[in-house]
């Protein structure tokens, strides 16, 4: 019988998630639902030392943001739970005394400075068959010993026996068959009596096992540590239960040359977390993509190609059309570098499929910030001001320096346009525009542009400068949407308002035709 689907995404709380983390969690969400399968979320705190207060909920907040569902998990719940691992502790002392009592693995005494003095005794130590004779530990030493060493309340580790000369095999669906030998295998710290938690790759192999994990999901980075999981699952006996293993290729520098890190964002200046992260520790504050004016479906489709593609050229996929799609037949295997510049079109592209209406709705906390009463304008005057200046922008943020005339009048002029455009006489021309203006009463009439460009080349001004002017005098600058749509949406008063004001601080003087 074919196993179910169920992959997990596993974080350790000791810090902001990073970009890299977020893809990860991703394609396993992708994967899960591509096949019917559920998706896990269990917190990996087993070392308590570097915890940091704040990080679960980040997660969490985080993956909410990006809309990737958890099926089961912490903030979820499910019949596999507890889903943190520092809950768990009984159950994986159960485990560790199975490994004991069948001989694959023992307990060292080894303390902190004995370990450094064999590593400086010995070149490129290792703690293996070939030292743990040499070593303080359940096998070198007499059982009385032992006993009376854990009776006394001696620290201790429990280490994972493993044995030279056998050939591990790994089966990847990435990467295929990887083969690595035991002998460069170290006995790994399996459990420590000092927190009375398992490290990592005990309680990872257990939970994976007993939560039913049937593919696990992660960075290239812990493509290492695999060899180690299938003896673990070898020795405990669950060869059957084993997961497919799949290992992502890491996300690099935008210049391709090592690991993406969050020094890479602060010096090109792009965040490398999904959120705004407040460090309890330092007080130091790191950007996020949610804070930066990112949209949560741009970011996932940005990620989403970064080491996967879907078979074609096809960029703008929703998340329903990545879970269709998405296969790792199509995953690079070697690294992809972090293209930010290509997660701002994402968002300009996502940002032009959002109605006018929604994306209103997203600036107005940006007309709080700049004092604006956003009650003074109706719902549908903001909605046309967006949907005039929007495709120039790539994010909610940008919206303001181009729609801003929209919502406050113009309190100087651009000083370039001011010498450029307005012209001796100008002051006169834009009084003449006026009186033209003055004729409609319905500033949305599409008589007003013929009108205009009429009169002006009856006059034989120039159209650039007396178009700018106008521009100039209604704006502040000589920027922005099609003029016509821009009066249109101020209005009769406002417009012809704003040219008396112009007029006034620019000077009047006399018409000059050319």
């Amino acid at each position: 019988m074919e196993r179910k689907v169920r992959v997990r995404f596993a974080p350790s709380p000791t810090g902001p998630l990073h970009i890299g983390g977020v893809r990860t969690a991703l394609y396993n969400y992708l994967f899960a639902r591509q096949n019917g399968g559920d998706m896990l979320l269990r917190i990996e705190d087993t070392d308590s030392q570097r915890f940091v207060p704040g990080a679960e909920e980040y997660i969490i907040e985080s993956l909410n943001w990006l809309g990737i569902e958890i099926d089961e998990g912490v903030g979820k719940g499910g019949p596999h739970g507890p889903y943190r691992q520092s809950e768990r502790r009984d159950i994986y002392r159960k485990y560790v005394q199975e490994l004991l009592d069948n001989g694959k693995a023992y307990i060292a005494f080894d303390t902190p400075e004995e370990l450094e003095a064999a590593r400086n005794a010995t070149a490129n130590f290792q703690y293996d068959a070939s030292t743990r004779m040499k070593m303080r530990n359940s096998l070198s030493l007499p059982k009385e010993e032992v006993d009376k060493l854990i009776a006394d309340g001696a620290k201790y580790v429990v280490r994972f026996k493993i044995e030279p000369g056998r050939a591990v095999k790994v089966n990847d669906l990435l990467r295929g068959e990887v083969t690595i030998k035991s002998d460069i295998l170290d006995d790994k710290v399996l459990y420590k009596s000092a927190d009375d938690l398992p490290t990592y790759h005990l309680a990872n192999i257990v939970d994976d096992h007993l939560m039913e994990v049937s593919h696990v999901i992660r960075g290239e980075e812990w493509l290492p540590s695999a060899p180690l999981h299938v003896l673990l699952y070898e020795a405990f006996g669950w060869e059957d239960t084993m997961p497919n293993f799949v290992h992502l290729p890491l996300l690099l520098k935008p210049d391709g040359k090592g690991k993406l890190s969050k020094r890479d964002g602060d010096r090109l200046g792009f965040p490398v977390f999904p959120l705004e992260w407040h460090d309890p520790k330092s007080g130091d504050i790191s950007s996020g993509y949610r804070e930066k004016g990112y949209l949560p479906e741009a970011v996932v489709n940005f990620l989403a190609l970064l080491g996967w593609n879907p078979g074609d050229d096809t960029e703008i996929m929703s998340m329903e059309e990545l879970e269709k799609k998405f296969s790792f037949e199509h995953c690079s295997r070697a690294g992809a570098k972090f293209a930010y510049e290509k997660g701002k079109w994402f968002n300009h592209m996502y940002l032009q499929e959002k109605s006018d209406e929604e994306l209103a709705e997203l600036f107005m906390p940006v007309l709080e910030k700049e004092g604006v009463n956003a009650k003074d304008f109706s719902p549908r005057y903001i909605a046309k001001a967006i949907g005039l200046v929007k495709s120039r922008v790539n994010f909610v943020g940008e919206l303001w320096d181009h729609a801003k005339f929209f919502f406050k009048r113009p309190e100087s002029y651009e000083a370039k346009s001011v010498k450029k455009r307005w012209t001796e006489g100008m002051g006169g021309i834009m009084e003449e525009l006026i009186g033209i203006l003055s004729e409609y009463g319905d500033f949305t009439s599409p008589e007003i542009e013929p009108r205009v460009l009429g009169w002006i080349e009856e006059k034989g001004y120039h159209l650039g400068n007396v178009m700018n002017a106008f521009r100039l005098a209604v704006v502040g600058e000589c920027k922005g949407p099609h003029m016509f749509d821009i009066t249109a949406l101020l209005g009769k008063d406002e417009t012809l308002s704003r040219l008396r004001t112009a007029i006034n601080r620019l000077g009047y003087g006399p018409a000059v035709t050319e």
